[in-house]
């Protein structure tokens, strides 16, 4: 059955499986990474006798874990045996739709990468690098013909191929920039995971307005004062203007996640307000999902 006929055939319950593989050095670390942020579940490196029990614990989940996927290759030195015919047991015992990718690239490619990173090829033992590749190639060729989809990393750099994967497996997943709103107080450090940091001190502070103090910036009465400041405004919408293209800019590089922090003395008051009404406008950007982060309220 091919790949299109088994889609089309499946229950909304039925969950994925799939196995990547191919030639060293062809980009299976970065495909396992663009799974992840695409919702798999991936496991590296499995030895090919545990795709069997791999499968069984998928069916038994279901639902719970829908999607997810193997690397299996040559790595697995001994425990690297049949990896066809391990396939082919899977496929003919699961429930769930199977698939295997298979990643290739011109022998001159793959030498270039080994030589900068500066590491052996895996079957290189005491021979060449072009040694190990032809090994590789043989104990792969059956299971290449088995394969389900074939990508050429050849001419792709890491954020290509990374696209090539979402768009290939995205399916019904946002493949948009999600963004982190986080606002957070200065005396408390810097938030070590933010991409851009903006500082909204030059604000007046509603800690020095007694019936302001004890409310927050979720509250109407501070985010009101925050908005009515001279630049409170003008700061909202030209940041989101300005933060507009660079998520433009990261979803073309294939950046799947960004952390923009907003920073006031305490985290209390004016990020906070600022943060939810920044939030507002990038929600209405295409390819944007925004979660809000008030990472130090509540520890005054």
């Amino acid at each position: 059955m091919s790949d299109s006929d088994q889609a089309s055939t499946r229950s909304p319950q039925q969950h994925d499986i799939l196995i990547v593989t191919g030639m060293s050095g062809a980009g299976r670390s970065t495909v396992g990474k663009a799974l992840e942020d695409l919702g798999w579940y991936v496991v590296d490196n499995l030895p090919t006798q545990m795709l069997a029990p791999l499968t069984e614990l998928a069916d038994r989940a279901g639902e719970k874990i829908p999607k997810i996927a193997t690397v299996v290759d040559v790595r697995g030195g001994r425990f690297f045996t049949d990896p066809e015919q391990a396939v082919e047991q899977v496929r003919s015992t699961t429930s769930a739709r199977v698939r295997v990718l298979f990643l290739e690239a011109t022998d001159a490619v793959l030498v270039r990468r080994f030589e900068q990173v500066r590491r052996p090829h895996p079957l290189q033992a005491e021979g060449t690098l072009l040694d190990g590749i032809a090994r590789e190639r043989a104990r792969l060729s059956a299971l290449r013909e088995a394969s389900d989809l074939v990508i050429d990393t050849s001419d792709l750099n890491i954020h290509q191929l990374a696209n090539a994967v979402t768009e290939r497996f995205a399916d019904d997943h946002f493949v948009g920039v999600q963004v982190t709103l986080m606002s957070f107080g200065f005396k408390y450090g810097l938030p070590a995971d933010a991409d851009m940091v903006a500082d909204v001190r030059f604000l007046p502070n509603p800690y020095w307005v007694p019936e302001l103090r004890p409310h927050t910036g979720l509250d109407k009465p501070v985010s009101d004062y925050v908005l009515a400041q001279p630049g409170a405004r003008p700061f909202v919408d030209r940041y989101a203007s300005v933060l507009e293209p660079v998520f433009e800019g990261y979803q073309r590089e294939n950046k799947r996640h960004a952390t923009i922090a907003i920073g006031c003395t305490g985290g209390k008051h004016r990020s906070v307000a600022i943060v939810a009404e920044l939030a507002n406008i990038l929600r209405g950007m295409p390819g944007v999902a925004v979660r809000v982060k008030n990472r130090d309220l509540g520890r005054e």
